[in-house]
């Protein structure tokens, strides 16, 4: 059976699957209007806060990455550490993490398309659907090549657009005079409860920093590598995140009821300042979208790709291509259900589809960084030791997660936000219950994952 390519990817390309699944360009273009709406002259700080929590959870999944280089990563991390159904639900839930993100980062591609298509005069309508397909069919093609190609895809679409941005918040610091802003400083006005629930969506900006570990068959000395280039993604997203919020806020001057109504921040400042800025920025979002729905694609794959080797869903998502060495069968069955679902909605405003399926993937990165803090100190016990430092971590990284999700849930959301984590929720049963009639039916599926065949030879590798 033909297996993923092997020690193909260097620390730069594990790296550039990361930073191209957090988007570091979204915050500022979009999500940065919601945290200011809630934080205001505070928002700087929340994504430091943010940043000290991922950084902790990003510890945590640095040493199971460490231990096991696997394709399965959190399904395999958890499943060898907690058992096989706590490893299926890390599973089942990430299956739904990464392909609502790509679902979000295809309609954020298409917001930002039309956007930038507008700032040069470009006034012909594009219908939703076209562009979801084109997208679609554009990571999906990439995905299926050799992954070294969608790595260094991914990292350089990232790099432009990041540094797109930078010139950009760097033209606004300029054209407001270098000025250090004092209220920003000083935390005028700052509402520690508001501040504490805006740190929820600041967290939810850091998600994908993570999915590297889906390449740890594929990386060049795994071991080392993936916990560097994880705890290095959260660590550069939350500078960029607090430098450009600064600035942001500092554009806004502190307005944050009209900053937070804001669907568009960097162009409602940069369109007072320069139209061809307004172009640059939006034509930067639009290729960082883009890097991150294909970077969301190649997750998918993979952590469907290890479901199928290890018989949880049908062993054909578990093939590879015998040329490119891709999961090309479990990267086509995400590009379809991509397309559909984002087809299916086309006819909704499309800030709020993006809304939708970028809060149902967040319900299921907090699951997953929970089970992992807690799965890290108990591998670590089981093989050789865990320090105190270790359980420390653990429990502060499972702490966080929990508050997260209160804040996520609590208080009760406005529809239809409020029925999405009923559907989550309905969503998990589902795998649980598939779980318990793969166990009576195929009891086997379970004995491969407590012997780990990602590293081995077994045949059914």
């Amino acid at each position: 059976m033909s297996e993923l390519r092997k020690d193909s990817l260097s620390f730069v390309e594990a790296l550039g699957q990361s930073v191209a699944n957090v988007s570091p360009t979204l915050t500022p273009a979009l999500v940065v209007a919601a945290v200011a709406g809630i934080a205001g002259s505070a928002s700087w700080l929340v994504y430091v806060f943010a940043m000290i929590a991922l950084v902790i959870v990003g510890l945590n999944v640095g040493k199971l990455a460490g231990k096991i280089p696997a394709a399965g990563s959190f399904f395999i991390y958890v499943s060898r550490s907690l058992g096989p159904s706590y490893g299926m639900l890390a599973g089942w839930a990430m299956l739904a993490d990464y392909i609502f993100t790509a679902m979000a980062l295809t309609i954020a591609t298409s917001i930002f398309i039309k956007t930038f298509l507008t700032s040069i005069g470009v006034t012909t309508a594009i219908p939703n659907t076209l562009l979801y397909f084109l997208v679609s069919v554009g990571i999906w093609v990439f995905a299926c090549r050799d992954i070294k190609i969608s790595a260094r895809i991914g990292l350089t679409l990232e790099v432009i657009s990041v540094a797109i941005i930078l010139f950009v918040c760097v033209y606004m610091f300029a054209h407001f005079g270098f000025k250090i802003d004092p209220k920003q400083v000083s935390l005028e006005g700052i509402d520690l409860k508001s501040a504490a629930q805006a740190c929820v969506l600041a967290i939810f900006s850091f998600v994908g920093f993570e999915s590297s570990a889906t390449l740890g068959r594929e990386t060049r000395n795994a071991t080392t590598s993936i916990p560097k280039a994880i705890v290095g993604t959260v660590i550069f997203a939350g500078v960029f995140f607090t430098l450009t919020t600064y600035l942001i806020v500092q554009g806004f001057e502190d307005d944050a009821t009209k900053l937070g109504a804001s669907s568009a921040p960097l162009a409602d400042i940069t369109t007072n300042i320069s139209v061809s800025l307004t172009a640059l920025v939006y034509f930067g979002a639009a290729i960082s979208a883009f890097a991150c729905a294909l970077a969301s694609l190649n997750a998918y794959g993979r952590m469907l790709f290890s479901l199928g080797r290890y018989q949880f869903v049908h062993q054909t998502m578990g093939l590879v291509h015998k040329d490119y060495k891709t999961p090309y069968v479990a990267l086509t069955v995400g590009t379809v259900m991509n397309f559909i679902v984002c087809a299916a909605f086309a006819g909704q405003a499309e800030t709020d589809t993006f809304g939708w399926y970028g809060t149902i993937a967040s319900f299921g990165f907090i699951v997953v960084y929970f089970l992992c803090s807690l799965a890290a100190p108990v591998f670590l016990a089981k093989n050789g030791g865990a320090t105190t430092g270790d359980k420390i971590l653990g429990g502060l990284g499972a702490l966080f997660m929990v508050l997260s999700l209160i804040g996520s849930v609590y208080p009760v959301p406005a529809a239809p936000y409020n029925y999405f984590p009923y559907f989550f929720l309905v969503y998990m049963l589902l795998g649980v219950t598939w779980f318990f009639i793969l166990k009576a039916r195929v009891p086997q599926a379970l004995l491969g994952i407590e012997h780990d065949l990602e590293t081995s030879t077994s045949p059914a590798e």
